[in-house]
């Protein structure tokens, strides 16, 4: 009975033909793409003749580039521009609140606890809150969604507006920066507050573009566990650290450099960690039918090792928090296990889901070796060398040789199945190091991020 309930969707290639996204495809630009490219340039024209004193030759430049990427971005992926739009009309709302109507180039920082839409819905901290209610949500929903289509719909619905509750609040954070003062305000990917909140969106994009791509969401519940871990670590972050708080600068981040280099990074994580869950999923699609406990231990393992990572301890005792969050990680892996059936039935087929991981892997190498090159620009700018074996180069030297390795042998030897699987799951283990494990138990140039 579960079997019949739980049939697998197959790609739906017509309505995705239809909607004008098929495999990524498109024509030529229609009106609404050259609208969204002039709507970008006169924002961007608005803030070099506006605020023209607030940026230097390379910011200006930065933002100049930003134009053509973005237009290029959204053409690809109308769903894209859709949110972008949206998102940036709600965030100049937010900003002109704050202003009592005299205009965006004023505010008063004050008017967040006042005002009650800004209160409730769109300052940063209501806007990352709703982010992080949704994205719970919305995995949940797509669980769910493996009993009813309706559900997973919710799920994708939901994800979308994560997505672009937590884009409002990235963009309100930055002018409200500017309004604690001219020395306080910058772009808000400087600390692990706001990069963790970078990282749950760049995920979720990826995600659901592959979602349309492949025109299936049972991926949904597998790759919204990792963001909703993301979710906790926040959540937890902000209540015992006070992490949303908005705090200068200190000098080595004081650079146009970490504009660049910050994204290009957390695109490689974000990518990275798709693929892990994606590589989750193809194991719990090849072990569908196989009654074998033996087969089964390694993959229960290293789910659990990975619900236990290092940033668990981050206070460095056995917090009754995480120790719940270690246990109830465990269930939920071992609970896919135990349901692996009507889960394999439904994923996609495994061609798809080895298509998928490896995509995700080769965007996230790309750009996680263009952030490596701009990180050892940035040292060298900073520090007056490229290279100092500093532990947070070093384990991105580590993180770019593992991937590098991965699709060395996918290319070349022919890397496929449940061993590229694995490898990307236990990838997963070495990025998450890299992004907090030494972040908390090593120090070096890099200190000024640790817990």
């Amino acid at each position: 009975m579960a079997e019949s309930i739980l049939s697998t969707d197959a790609p739906d290639w017509d309505s995705m033909a239809v909607s004008g996204d098929a495999r990524g495809r498109r024509g030529r630009p229609g009106v609404s793409d050259i609208a969204f490219f002039i709507i970008l340039a006169a924002g961007a024209l608005y803030a070099l003749l506006q605020y023209p004193q607030a940026m230097d030759y390379y910011e200006k430049a930065i933002l100049v580039s930003a134009v053509p990427f973005f237009a290029w971005v959204a053409w690809l992926w109308h769903p894209m521009r859709n949110m972008m739009v949206l998102a940036g009309l709600t965030a100049l709302f937010a900003i002109w609140l704050y202003s009592d109507g005299n205009g965006l180039a004023y505010g008063d920082i004050t008017r967040a606890d006042s005002v009650f839409l800004l209160r409730y819905l769109f300052s940063s901290q209501s806007a990352v809150l709703w982010m992080c209610a949704l994205f719970v949500l919305a995995t949940i929903s797509y669980w769910i969604g493996y009993l009813s289509k309706t559900a997973a719909w919710v799920g994708t619905a939901l994800t979308w507006g994560a997505v672009y509750a937590g884009t409002v609040g990235l963009l309100v954070r930055w002018r409200e920066g500017h309004l604690l003062g001219p020395d306080i305000g910058h772009i808000p990917v400087s600390n692990l507050y706001e990069v963790f909140v970078l990282f749950a969106l760049i995920t979720a994009l990826f995600y659901l573009y592959y979602e349309r791509r492949y025109a299936t969401r049972a991926l949904g519940g597998f790759v919204l566990l990792v963001i909703s871990s993301t979710v906790v670590f926040l959540m937890w972050y902000s209540i015992t650290r006070d992490a949303y708080q908005i705090q200068p600068l200190v000098p080595a981040l004081k650079s146009w450099w970490m504009k660049i280099h910050v994204p290009a990074n957390f695109i490689g994580y974000g990518t990275f960690s798709l693929a892990a869950m994606v590589g989750f999923a193809y194991l719990v699609k090849e072990h569908g039918q196989t009654r074998s406990i033996r087969q089964l231990l390694p993959l229960f393992i290293l789910g659990a090792v990975l619900c236990a990572e290092p940033f668990i301890f981050g206070s460095q005792e056995l917090s009754v928090t995480w120790m719940l969050y270690f246990g109830l990680g465990a269930i939920i892996v071992g609970t896919i296990l135990a349901l692996r059936g009507p889960i394999a039935a439904r994923l996609p087929s495994l061609e798809i889901l080895d298509d998928i991981m490896y995509r995700a892997i080769a965007v996230g190498f790309a750009f996680f070796t263009v952030a490596t090159i701009l990180g050892a620009l940035w040292a060298a700018d900073a520090w007056g060398t490229y290279w100092q074996w500093d532990p947070k180069e070093t384990w991105a030297l580590i993180v770019w040789l593992n991937y590098a390795a991965w699709l060395h042998m996918r290319l070349m030897k022919g890397l496929r199945g449940a061993m590229a699987a694995y490898w990307a799951l236990g990838g997963l283990l070495i990025t998450s190091f890299a992004f907090l494990g030494v972040n908390m138990f090593l120090s070096g140039l890099h200190s000024y991020g640790e817990l």
